[in-house]
Formats: structure tokens, C-alpha cells, sequence
């Protein structure tokens, strides 16, 4: 069998299979989740990492060098967010053909030390090798206080909410490789949305501490990643579609497409999280951020995400996220990241 027909995620959980014989005695979360968690002396530590590759998951045509810098942070950042941590050190790989220009690379570690500078994150270290493409991979060490966020603490009656709007990143890519005009304040927010997106870590530590125990970054989508969350949880989700939050300014610029966005878009890089009613009471006045409550998890079908109008009646979704090794979407790009 080859990897493109077992897909990702059935790659995943193979790896994680024979994994588990090498899995250390203090580790609390491993594989298959936003970041590995162990437990030392003094805290829980988390760690993650992503890759972003040229022409898989960017193209230098629509991505200026800070900007990659930028998103290259974020999206493992986002990830220790999702635990309800903070991040504290990176260690960044560069693969780099040999005519990249010097200045170029400079932009790129420019874009992170700005992002870093916001989060009190150093760049301890990391390596760089020759390559015929551009191939950034990055790893972020963190630590919880506490309670950690997983994917496998949702439990029936928890309500589903989200932080921020949804679609703006899945907007902003259709946008920059379409050729899109819209006007400028339009073009500045998709363009940010898709290129610079802002981690949740306040956000996801603020979760943490006040109750809410089941959480995952949407970077693949709202659909794919709900539908991880129950898989590991063994619980279904009832998405309310009208409840699903969308900015004004992705609802007038994509009419006919901004449901779909919100749903598959992907790379929102927002968290989705559960919680009983009071919980989520109490954190929707802590929270520094929009929070909307889209649904419920409910106690059947086990991995199932059903989609419900206003009506309560079920309705189909066209594309349900990102997976490596699946045809290319509209885009020809993909995801990062597990």
C-alpha cells in the first residue's frame, strides 16, 4: 500500500502504533494530538513541530519572506496554545537552495523575531542545509501551569464554541491565488488572515484555568479537526450552521462560498473547545477575543460531524478539510502540521 492511499491520518495512526513501544513513562499526551506533554519536576512541558515546504504548503508569488517568517511561528505557536500553554523556545531548520539571496533569509528571521517579540519566545538554535526548494522546520518547547488542553476530554452535553470569525484564512488564500480585487481594507484583513495569522496562546491559557478541558487549533479545517476531537473523545458534534461566526467582510466578498470556507477552509488557526453551559458562561467574560457557542457534542456516532440548519435538519458539506496525500483542493496547496 502506498501513503496515498492510506492518507495521513491512517499514516498517523500506524506511526503512533509502533511509536507507542519507544513512549517514555512520564509522557502525559503524545502523537496524535496539537503537542507532546510530559511531566518533570517542575512543570508540564509541551513541545511541537511543523514544516512548510515550497510549492506545498506556499509559493513565493503570494508570500513575502517576513510574512513566512511570520507564518512559520504562528502555526506551531498555535499549537501550544491549543494545549492551554506557553511557549518559550525555538529551534528552527532552514533548507535553502544555494542562489536564495542573504537579504531574503534575513527577512524571514526578521518575521519571526517580530512574532516572538509579541509572545516572549526565544530562537535558541536550529540548523540549515542545502535544498532544491525552500523547507522551513520548526519545533517550539513550552509549559502548562496546571491543567493541559487535549482532544480526548469532550464529553456529551459539553457546547462547542469558537474563538474569532471563520473563513478569513480560506478567503484570504482564494483571494491572493485567484487574482481577486476587492478594496483595500478587504484585501489588508484577507491577506493578514491567511499570511499573518494571530496564535490564541492568552487565549488558550485563560481556557485552561478556568475549566475547559477539550480543545484543538482549526488548522485544517472546522469539520476535519471537530471530527478529530470526537474521534479521539469516542463522542459526535451537532454543528448549529447559522451560529458558525463569519466576518462581515468574508460574508459581502465571498456571498456564495463563506459557509464553505468557515467549514473547510482551514488555517484559521482559532481554537475550537468544549465545555459545560456554566463553563462556557464563565469564560466568555475572561476571554479577550470573540467567543461563539456552534453547537453541542453529543453522546453517538463516534467521529460523526452532523451539519444542522436552522430547522435542526441535517445538510451536506462539499469538502471536509485538509488531508496530505488526498487530490489537491481548489488551491493545489495544502496543510501543515498534524
Amino acid at each position: 500500500m502506498k501513503v496515498s492511499e492510506l492518507g495521513e491520518f491512517g499514516l498517523i495512526e500506524l506511526l503512533a502504533e509502533i511509536a507507542t513501544k519507544a513512549r517514555g513513562k512520564a509522557l502525559l499526551v503524545d502523537i496524535g494530538d496539537d503537542a507532546a506533554a510530559w511531566r518533570t519536576k517542575a512543570a508540564i512541558q509541551l513541545a511541537t513541530t511543523d514544516a512548510l515546504i515550497q510549492d506545498v504548503h506556499f509559493t513565493l508569488s503570494t508570500i513575502t519572506w517576513r510574512e513566512l517568517g511570520w507564518k512559520a511561528l504562528a502555526v506551531n505557536l498555535s499549537d501550544i496554545a491549543a494545549m492551554g500553554g506557553a511557549p518559550q523556545y525555538a529551534l528552527v531548520s532552514l533548507g535553502l537552495p544555494g542562489d536564495t539571496e542573504v537579504e531574503h533569509v534575513a527577512q524571514l528571521y526578521e518575521g519571526m523575531v517580530e512574532l516572538t517579540q509579541r509572545y516572549d519566545v526565544a530562537i535558541a538554535g536550529g540548523n540549515i542545509v542545502a535544498a532544491p526548494l525552500v523547507v522551513l522546520s520548526l519545533a517550539v518547547i513550552g509549559t502548562a501551569k496546571g491543567n493541559i488542553l487535549t482532544r480526548s476530554a469532550a464529553a456529551p452535553g459539553d457546547q462547542i464554541a469558537v474563538t474569532g470569525y471563520l473563513g478569513t484564512s480560506g478567503a484570504g488564500l482564494a483571494m491572493l491565488k485567484k487574482g481577486l480585487q476587492f478594496d483595500d481594507e478587504t484585501t489588508t484583513y484577507l491577506r493578514e488572515a491567511h499570511l499573518k495569522p494571530h496564535p490564541r496562546i492568552a487565549e488558550g491559557q485563560i481556557l485552561a484555568s478556568n475549566g475547559v478541558k477539550a480543545a484543538i487549533d482549526l488548522s485544517d479545517g472546522l469539520v476535519s479537526d471537530l471530527a478529530k476531537v470526537c474521534k479521539a473523545s469516542r463522542v459526535g458534534a451537532h454543528l448549529r450552521v447559522e451560529k458558525i461566526p463569519i466576518h462581515p467582510l468574508v460574508s459581502a466578498a465571498f456571498k456564495q462560498d463563506c459557509l464553505n470556507l468557515a467549514l473547510s477552509g482551514g488555517e484559521d488557526y482559532e481554537l475550537l473547545f468544549t465545555g459545560r453551559v456554566e463553563v462556557m458562561d464563565r469564560v466568555k467574560g475572561l476571554m479577550p477575543c470573540p467567543i461563539s457557542v456552534i453547537g453541542e457534542i453529543v453522546n453517538k456516532e463516534p467521529g460523526r460531524v452532523r451539519l444542522l440548519n436552522e430547522q435542526g435538519k441535517e445538510i451536506g458539506v462539499e469538502r471536509g478539510g485538509w488531508e496530505h496525500f488526498a487530490p489537491r483542493n481548489e488551491s493545489g496547496l495544502s496543510k501543515p502540521g498534524y
